[in-house]
């Protein structure tokens, strides 16, 4: 299926061009503050998060839980594991829709929300049988932000023969199951994320980076990529893939140091699009491409021209037996890396910030992605347990200028509180970092008011018979609760 923006449109109907018409006016007025949006809770559930020492001025509360009642459609459940996710404008009415990936359900929510952003009605595009893998981050390609779309990018991840899909937001419910709307042009690997560049970043051309979750404790032949894919704007099914490698061959990850930079480029994986994952892991290590542990997320950088061509990525860590392997990061690192600005398969890597210099108090396994302008905001998911760590899942703010890193959000377990634990912690896990975050996602311009950002929670501990079958596939015995909440006054 090729997806250029023409045949996109012709996918979509009308209300592909709603959403643009639609989106386009609001741009008129970027310095208009929508006062129509409520921002009280509109879930009986507190937010599982708060604001850590000197960020005391942010305003968080929940916008949806898995315990909600959507007035418009009582027996949906918000399902386990909210990962990737996106916002966009409802072209049917003057509310919203948030589409939401499940990790652990491999489902795809739909949430229409009203002009006051409270949330009415929900469904699920995409159901365990049609996620055919646990979907994990993803990103909305809009046209007007990367030339083609709207389309949800999800990534999936269960193995090296997982494949990304592109799920219609405007889509069916009746289609949920369906299987045939993966994407092979994009490889096939153990996936995170597929991140579209904006359209400016390379005119003419679709620039999306994949992030391969793939450990060294599953393949000894290959471990995490950053992959490439590039094709003619909007084409999702005959483009180039191709993997980052160092220019002069160095694959070991652990031989890139904080304060240096490394010149790298994208080598192609050839006839991509036909080959096993299993085939493109043993190609790209013979390509000499570097070995990560874990390339779980991609972002790149907001704000004035040429940002954009600024990408930073997780790698998540590995251990075996509290102890790390060698040639791989243990606790985590976020890399950035610098495009070129006239070739997409040219750059320098650097290391922005790392895990392994401060054992325990520092990053731990970060995770998820959020990179505005000035700050890039890492997610953590500290479920490792690792014996030396020292704190729950952090997100962590990270000042581009200064190289600062500080604790931005906490977990709110409240693990001392025997009421709390009776309504919140029904496995009884107590250990640190038993929460995890999803993502984080920056929705000030299209709600109209300023620094407001949703983040995604997966309270793993929080288990209730009530949340069973959310997608309604039947195939999976999960009974987590998720969350999402509004974060306000967060700095860009």
């Amino acid at each position: 299926m090729k997806f250029n923006l023409l045949k996109s449109i012709a996918l979509l109907g009308v209300t592909s061009i709603l959403v643009m018409s639609c989106n386009d006016d609001e741009n008129k007025n970027p310095n208009t503050i929508n006062t129509s949006i409520d921002f009280t809770s509109q879930s009986k559930i507190p937010p599982f998060v708060y604001a850590m020492s000197g960020f005391e001025d942010l305003k968080i509360s929940t916008l949806i839980s898995s315990a909600d009642v959507l007035p418009q459609s009582p027996s949906f459940v918000y399902g386990a594991q909210p990962d990737g996710a996106g916002l966009m404008k409802d072209p049917n009415s003057d509310g919203y829709i948030l589409i939401t990936n499940h990790e652990i359900l491999q489902s795809v929510s739909r949430v229409y929300l009203d002009k006051t952003f409270k949330p009415v009605k929900g469904d699920y595009l995409v159901d365990a049988v049609g996620g055919l893998t646990r979907l994990c981050s993803a990103t909305l390609a809009t046209p007007e932000i990367h030339g083609f779309g709207p389309i949800f990018l999800t990534a999936g991840e269960s193995g090296q023969e997982s494949m990304v899909h592109g799920i219609n937001p405007l889509g069916l419910s009746t289609d949920k199951s369906r299987t045939d709307r993966v994407l092979p042009a994009l490889g096939k690997a153990s996936m995170e994320n597929a991140v579209p560049l904006p359209k400016e970043a390379y005119p003419g051309k679709t620039v999306i980076l994949i992030g391969e979750d793939q450990s060294y404790a599953t393949s000894h032949v290959s471990a995490g990529q950053l992959i490439m894919y590039v094709s003619t704007v909007g084409d999702l099914s005959n483009g180039k893939l191709y993997a980052l490698k160092r220019t002069d061959g160095n694959q070991v990850e652990t031989s890139m140091t904080l304060n240096n930079s490394y010149p790298v480029e994208f080598v192609e994986i050839p006839n991509a699009k036909n080959l096993t994952g299993a085939v493109i892991n043993t190609t790209v290590n013979d390509l000499k491409a570097i070995r990560f542990s874990r390339v779980e997320d991609v972002d790149y950088r907001k704000g004035s021209a040429g940002n954009n061509r600024e990408v930073y990525f997780t790698a998540t860590g590995q251990a075996t037996n509290n102890a790390p392997v060698e040639g791989y990061t243990m606790w985590g690192r976020v890399y950035k890396l610098k495009m070129d600005a006239a070739n997409p398969l040219k750059g320098t890597l650097e290391l922005a910030v790392e895990g392994d210099s401060t054992p325990g108090t520092g990053i731990i396994n970060p995770d998820n992605l959020c990179v505005t302008e000035n700050y890039v905001y890492i997610q953590e998911d500290g479920d490792s347990y690792y014996a030396d760590a020292k704190h729950d899942s952090y997100i962590w703010q990270y000042n581009i200028a200064t190289k600062q890193n500080k604790a931005w959000l906490n977990m709110n377990h409240k693990r001392t509180d025997a009421a709390w634990n009776t309504l919140y912690n029904q496995s009884g896990e107590m250990r640190l970092g038993s929460w995890e975050f999803g993502a984080m996602e920056d929705i000030s311009d299209l709600i109209g008011v300023p620094n407001t950002f949703t983040v995604n929670i997966h309270p793993h501990t929080w288990q209730l018979d009530s949340f069973k079958n959310a997608d309604g596939s039947g195939t999976s015995t999960n009974k987590e609760g998720g969350q999402t909440v509004i974060i306000r006054n967060v700095q860009r």
